[in-house]
């Protein structure tokens, strides 16, 4: 479904050339403080437009606060947030109603809604949504910073683009081959505390990798050394705990064992998929006249959709931590300044 969370419980809705896209959050404790100002640079990171590879469609993204806010200060009510859609192109979509984008949601969307879903731009379905996300994340990353006794900080950056660890060699092979590239985003957490984490089922990996593959592209998650575990023996791998803080000589766990925080630094990886969108020319079916046909997709899009996922990757972790501490009794249920 639309919603995520158990406290701090977020619900996205829009389609990306409707209205709007847009965020309700409910169990944000009250008297937050709050205003326009606090999500314009992590809204400005996720924008194409900005950087070489990123699609050129460019919107305001400014939030317009429908519930939830009072005085600039969070009221203890669902906040809603919504982001107008202004710069679209539907026609781009109208033509290729018949030909399904491989790599989309466009085939799966059609027999799973009948038809009556909307195509243009991907709708429900497309990356747009994620400014939503971002602007979830601002508000659960304010939450983790009025902690008192920790100072928790989440920072996601880009290792590998095109599978080149030289962004800008890996961008360019796309360029010359005229053609899409994905990458490698790596995750990292900062003074998390020990014991956050509900196992089975709602463990910290279970919670996070839920979460994470609702950004559109993703096609792996690994925690500390991920796959390359496999090749370690085990004592190679264990993780010696040094004092009664946790803290462990090597942290090839990432900082998760059992499912549970342990205290250091927590760290995971994703893998982000070549963008779908690509203009080289592919096979598709046409599903009116049931035959294959040559088909290249029209409109602007991203060349690596990778640049752009470092600041959603931050918002849903951040989401995802802010939840299991207001669980933990870790953030009370009114902020005081």
């Amino acid at each position: 479904m639309n919603s995520f969370g158990r406290i701090f419980r977020i619900h996205i809705f829009g389609e990306s050339h409707g209205d709007s896209v847009g965020i309700n959050i409910d169990g944000c404790p009250a008297g937050l403080s709050l205003m326009s100002e606090d999500f314009l640079a992590d809204i400005e990171r996720r924008k194409g437009g900005l950087q070489k590879g990123t699609t050129p469609r460019k919107e305001d993204d400014l939030p317009i606060f429908k519930t939830g806010l009072f005085n600039n200060k969070t009221t203890g009510a669902p906040i809603t947030i919504l982001f107008e859609n202004k710069n679209t192109r539907s026609e781009d979509y109208q033509k290729q109603r018949s030909v399904p984008r491989p790599g989309h949601a466009d085939f799966v969307a059609h027999k799973k809604f009948g038809g009556f879903e909307d195509y243009r731009g991907g709708g429900h379905f497309s990356g747009r949504l994620t400014v939503s996300l971002v602007a979830a994340g601002v508000i659960a990353k304010k939450l983790l910073a009025s902690l008192e006794d920790e100072a928790i900080k989440v920072t996601a950056s880009i290792t590998e683009i095109g599978g080149e660890k030289d962004i800008e060699k890996g961008l360019q092979k796309a360029i010359d081959a005229k053609d899409s590239v994905g990458g490698i985003i790596e995750c990292r957490v900062t003074g998390i505390p020990a014991g956050l984490g509900e196992p089975f089922f709602d463990s910290v990996e279970s919670l996070l990798s839920h979460i994470v593959f609702a950004i559109p592209a993703v096609r792996g998650i690994e925690f500390g050394t991920g796959f390359a575990a496999v090749k370690m023996f085990g004592s190679e791998h264990n993780d010696a705990i040094e004092n009664m803080d946790g803290k462990t000589k090597t942290n090839h766990a990432g900082g998760v064992v059992g499912g549970i925080t342990n205290g250091n630094e927590l760290v995971f990886r994703i893998a982000i998929k070549p963008t779908s969108s690509t203009p080289k020319e592919q096979e598709t079916l046409n599903w009116e006249t049931g035959k294959v046909e040559n088909f290249s997709v029209k409109g602007r899009h991203d060349l690596c959709i990778a640049l752009r996922v470092p600041v959603i990757l931050e918002a849903v972790t951040a989401i995802v931590l802010a939840d299991l501490l207001l669980l933990e009794q870790r953030i009370p249920r009114i902020l005081h300044a």
